[in-house]
């Protein structure tokens, strides 16, 4: 009878809807369960969507054809200073493209940091204002002007991203900002894109420079006549005792400004969502040993009739599973309304205020499934084994 019984185990597999049944006919704890793992799924995923969100707002900021040059060593603009010969250097450099009317692609730009208040609160925060050259825009192609006009030259005049026209006093179209003792106003709101920019007020380099008392520039944007020029360009940078300034890709160069602030996003998120799956995977881990101890003598028929240790074992991994790709489903459902948010937080790498949203990428996606079915594994394999293991006799003396 042992080896008719092994024989005809090894032919039988219990169905897939024994499985969802099972869980079905124990819907509150079925609901819990899955509602712990959908919580720390939704925790999980929100993380990497900020971190993604922070990075893709910052490398979307810049372009892999324009070239940053700042100081050796300033590591940021506003601590950055490029003189005006160096300036003139530049300008002059061969790798440097030729716009429509034969002029050099380039834009000598100041940056500097002013505080405003948060619209609505007394809270005053670092705002990054940019004072660009005649190129500027040029170089931009994902900024344009969503309301108002552009500043005019020799005029007190600013236009703001439509993160600061949003969240801070006096940058709305028509309103008035004050600093350096002076009143400008706004006269134009602009779209970034979804990049950095967004979080800037911009002017005229030529009036903001004697307005912060800057004798220099803080960088020089401009754009390479071929993409592969750029090893060219920081042979003459190194190769010239006067331009003791460092190059770098305007995409690699806004990265770099994200990687402080996405490091501890990733890693203070991370540690969140271990600490909080060690009590998913102890809850799903509840759930189905509680499943074994109410069905031993279900178990032992399922045994007696012939089927093996392992699809008894597979029964109870799979129930783990589905618990976890239910939790998998809902926390990604609720993490993908975070998309509708944005939030501000300081830069570090600047020190200004800088908004971002959350973003959903299939990456994350298959990311946020794997932890979530790791969860599972991790709570359903010893109820399992457990099940697996029972005398097929005392299980159905049980009964």
């Amino acid at each position: 009878c042992d080896a008719f019984f092994a024989a005809v185990g090894c032919n039988l597999k219990i169905p897939f809807s024994y499985s969802v049944s099972n869980l079905w006919a124990r819907k509150l704890t079925t609901f819990f369960t899955a509602g712990g793992m959908a919580l720390v799924v939704f925790v999980f995923a929100s993380v990497l969507m900020l971190e993604e969100g922070l990075r893709r707002t910052l490398v979307d900021t810049g372009s892999a054809d324009n070239v940053v040059v700042i100081r050796a060593g300033a590591g940021n603009e506003v601590q950055s200073g490029v003189e005006r010969l160096q300036a003139s250097i530049l300008e002059s450099l061969p790798q440097v493209a030729l716009g429509a009317e034969g002029l050099p692609m380039i834009s000598k730009e100041a940056v500097v940091l002013i505080s405003l208040n948060k619209r609505g609160t007394d809270k005053p925060a670092n705002v990054v204002i940019r004072g660009v050259g005649e190129q500027g825009f040029a170089l931009r192609p994902q900024v344009r002007l969503i309301e108002g006009r552009m500043f005019r030259p020799g005029a007190a005049e600013v236009i703001a991203g439509r993160s600061i026209a949003a969240g801070f006093e006096g940058t709305r179209l028509g309103e008035v900002v004050r600093f350096c003792g002076r009143d400008w106003r706004v006269v134009g709101v602009f779209d970034g894109g979804g990049s950095g920019f967004d979080s800037e007020l911009w002017g005229e380099a030529s009036q903001l420079m004697p307005a912060f008392r800057r004798p220099a520039f803080s960088s020089v944007l401009f754009r390479l006549r071929n993409s592969e020029d750029f090893e060219a360009v920081q042979a003459a940078l190194e190769a010239d005792p006067r331009l003791k300034l460092e190059a770098k890709r305007e995409s690699r160069f806004y990265a770099d400004q994200s990687e402080a602030l996405a490091k501890f996003i990733r890693y203070l998120g991370l540690t969140l969502s271990v600490i909080f799956s060690l009590g998913a995977v102890i809850g799903a881990m509840i759930t189905m040993y509680a499943a074994v101890a109410n069905r031993v003598a279900e178990i032992g028929t399922l045994r007696a009739l012939g089927f093996t240790r392992r699809s008894v074992m597979a029964v109870f991994l799979t129930e783990a599973m589905l618990l976890s790709v239910v939790g998998a489903v809902a926390g990604l459902a609720l993490a993908s309304l975070m998309q509708l948010y944005s939030l501000s937080t300081m830069n570090w790498q600047s020190f200004s205020e800088l908004a971002f949203g959350f973003r959903m990428t299939p990456n994350i996606v298959l990311q946020t499934c794997v932890f979530a079915l790791a969860m599972g594994l991790a709570g359903g394999f010893l109820p399992a084994v457990r099940a697996a293991r029972m005398n097929i006799v005392n299980a159905l003396r049980s009964g």
